[in-house]
């Protein structure tokens, strides 16, 4: 039985050869037909897909650069705006103790416009009293003049005496 198989088993010289000529040429035909398109258009997606990575990371770094100055410019804005804040604080608080140094300026001013005012008036009261006082005592003076005076007899003794004043004089 062993016998039997064996010429299954082995193939015959022409059948090799034929099997390797149409092996041969079909190599031939794929080759030409076949693999120059595949290879070609497996190497074109190759090249597409190391393109893309390639961008891929070049986006990738651009957007780390990008997210870096953001952050720089947020840090930036930041300090921006607390320093602006600082100004407008101070600023305010100059521009508040200089409006109370103005009014206390004019406090001031106004504090001394009035004791003028009242030194004034005082004065001119006092003034105006004297003046009234001497009215008084030279209707009062008068009218004891005219009581001494009412006689003769006392008119003619300061007449007298006046005389002998000015005579002394």
């Amino acid at each position: 039985m062993l016998l039997e198989l064996h010429p299954l088993i082995t193939p015959a010289w022409g059948q090799i050869f034929w099997g390797g000529l149409v092996f041969i040429v079909l190599l031939i035909l794929l080759k030409k037909f076949a693999w120059k398109p595949m290879l070609s258009a497996v190497n074109e997606r190759e090249k597409a897909i190391e393109e893309s990575v390639n961008l891929a990371q070049k986006t990738q770094a651009e957007m780390k650069q990008l997210q870096a100055q953001n952050e720089n410019l947020l840090k930036e804005a930041r300090v921006e705006r607390d320093k602006m804040i600082k100004e407008a604080t101070e600023t305010s608080k100059q521009l508040v103790a200089e409006a109370k140094e103005t009014a206390k300026t004019e406090a001031n001013k106004i504090i001394a416009d009035a004791q003028q005012v009242i030194n004034s008036e005082k004065a001119a009261a006092v003034a105006e009293l004297k003046t009234q006082m001497a009215a008084f005592s030279l209707e009062i003076a008068e009218k004891v003049i005219k009581g001494e005076l009412a006689s003769d007899d006392k008119q003619k003794a300061l007449a007298e005496k006046l005389a002998e004043d000015i005579s002394v004089n």
